[in-house]
């Protein structure tokens, strides 16, 4: 049982270091970003690469996000940025326009096998907790969930950097009387937005296959964590994700052929209690 939490929670990291990046950029720039798998994806395939070259995960931990972040600002300031005033329709068609440019750019060139990377040596093995051995990859994996979140609070609630962004967001007009570029405010969300889907990606890249459509398999289970902790809502992710992890994880263990009707069902179930989300939020605050 503790193992299986632990999976559970573990899991339920993934999830939200996906959705936090999904959830930032809905919350501040309101644009549903249908590209975010692909980006986690391409930080899944970068980080394979770098790992490959320079034997080293922990270098490919920290290049692949930041090369993603990059492809994420070019993105936002090509693609988004003359979108902002239109409808959201174009937006989330852009945006699906980005997938597939992403996903050929990655078949051409890693073409369509699988790719591995394998575990760091330090991070191998298990460890006995409460009688279940569990692995230190899936511990690893908590803590860096914890750290990243940790991160994210303190970014958005108590920097003068976060006050910037929920300003810039807010009442973008009053910011750039104030001499400030809102451009460039959205441009650094987006891009922070794609380099925590990247660094999941990577993360991810010695427990699964990496290899061209991974990123579908995991944004339906991303875009259910955001709907069910509220849409732009951070702590909603949190809260979310760990609920999805832990069914995902126990389903496996004891009903395994009906998994997914399980996470469907606790989508519907929380809908008809709490439309708006587990959390809801309060008027005009986005995280």
């Amino acid at each position: 049982m503790v193992a299986t939490a632990l999976i559970g929670l573990s899991i339920a990291t993934l999830l939200f270091l996906l959705a936090a990046g999904l959830t930032l950029i809905f919350g501040m720039l309101g644009v549903i970003n249908f590209a975010h798998g692909a980006l986690y994806m391409l930080g899944a395939f970068i980080a394979y690469e770098v790992a490959t070259r320079t034997g080293s995960f922990w270098i490919a931990l920290v290049l692949a996000p930041v090369a993603v972040a990059l492809v994420g600002a070019v993105i936002e300031g090509l693609l988004l940025r003359p979108l902002y005033e239109r409808d959201h329709v174009e937006q989330l068609l852009m945006t699906f326009g980005a997938i597939l440019v992403i996903e050929e750019a990655v078949r051409m060139i890693w073409g369509f096998g699988y790719r591995d990377v394998p575990l760091p040596h330090s991070l191998s093995g298990a460890v006995p907790i409460l009688g279940d051995d569990v692995a230190v990859y899936r511990l690893f994996l908590l803590g860096a969930g914890l750290v990243v979140g940790i991160g994210l609070f303190l970014l958005i609630e108590k920097t003068r950097l976060g006050m910037v962004l929920r300003a810039a967001m807010s009442h973008p007009t009053m910011v750039r009387s104030l001499g400030i570029g809102v451009d460039k405010v959205r441009t650094l969300v987006f891009a922070l937005g794609a380099g925590l889907a990247a660094l999941g990606g990577a993360i991810a890249a010695p427990l699964l296959p990496v290899q061209v459509g991974m990123g579908f398999t995991i944004i339906i289970d991303c875009f259910i964590v955001v709907i069910l902790g509220g849409l732009g809502n951070i702590r909603g992710a949190v809260a979310a994700a760990a609920l999805l992890g832990l069914v995902q994880a126990f389903g496996q263990t004891f009903i395994p052929a009906w998994i997914d009707v399980a996470t469907y069902m606790v989508l519907i179930l929380v809908l008809l209690v709490r439309p708006q989300g587990l959390f809801s939020l309060a008027p005009g605050r986005k995280a």
